[in-house]
């Protein structure tokens, strides 16, 4: 195949890329502040649209679990804009009442498309509705939250502080229910909870990634994992579940092609 965005290059880091859940398209956004649209052919991948945020350097975009929207957050901003793709309109977001944050970067979206996650500084998790983008709660983790994941019935939160420990938070209620230290964690960096809900995988500043069952994260404050993975030289910065749970990706963006599937 040729490449996807093949019609327009960015000039700047790409910092997403993301196939659309409904349609054969995908999209990139990045550094240039641009974020664009390529129908997905393998052949010519068409370029449907690119819309430019004036000043605005993007650090991440999502598209809305219904696909009607685009979110993106900037890497230096306390506001956020909502690209909606049926109406063709950009609307910015530029303060949500209630959220004291200087910068809004990293966020999560809930699989239900009810919620949108905002990870704050010092700790704080801020919960949107996804409908009015107004905040319904506030929530905090001891340290710094460095990375969040829904479960997939959206009922709960996996936060992930930068000194290694999980909270685990009942959404409906923003109470945490539990929490555990990941094993051997120097510093947490990313989180992921795998779509049958069977497992969560946390992968930290060392490079190791460590797979845990649910049911023992919920129960156990130093919990085994079932498998820790060692193949990453450099931090692990990602890692995802493909939509069987069969296999795990983890990756690392500080050095070239250090990508791994378990």
């Amino acid at each position: 195949c040729i490449p996807a965005n093949q019609e327009r290059f960015a000039n700047g880091k790409l910092v997403t890329v993301q196939f659309h859940p409904s349609a054969q398209v995908v999209m990139t956004a990045g550094h240039d502040r641009s974020v664009s649209l390529f129908q997905v052919d393998g052949i010519r991948n068409p370029k449907i649209q690119s819309i430019y945020l004036e000043s605005f350097p993007i650090y991440k975009a999502h598209f809305s679990v219904d696909g009607e929207q685009v979110i993106a957050t900037g890497t230096h901003h306390s506001m956020f804009f909502v690209y909606d793709m049926m109406a063709g309109s950009i609307i910015p977001i530029p303060k949500v009442r209630g959220v004291e944050e200087k910068f809004l970067r990293n966020f999560e979206l809930s699989p239900d498309g009810s919620f949108m996650l905002l990870i704050g500084t010092s700790g704080y998790l801020h919960l949107l509705s996804m409908k009015t983008k107004e905040l319904i709660g506030t929530m905090k983790v001891n340290g710094r939250c460095t990375a969040s994941a829904f479960t997939p019935d959206s009922s709960k939160i996996y936060s992930y502080s930068k000194e290694g420990e999980v909270f685990i938070w009942d959404v409906r209620s923003r109470k945490c229910l539990h929490k555990f230290e990941d094993e051997g964690s120097l510093e947490g960096k990313c989180i992921a909870v795998s779509k049958n809900n069977q497992y969560v995988a946390c992968g930290s500043s060392s490079g190791v990634v460590n797979l845990y069952t649910t049911d023992v994260c919920l129960k156990e404050n130093h919990p085994k994992p079932v498998k820790a993975i060692m193949n990453l030289v450099t931090s692990a910065t990602c890692v995802t579940f493909n939509p069987t749970t069969e296999i795990l990706a983890v990756a690392s963006r500080e050095t070239d092609e250090a990508v791994k599937l378990v």
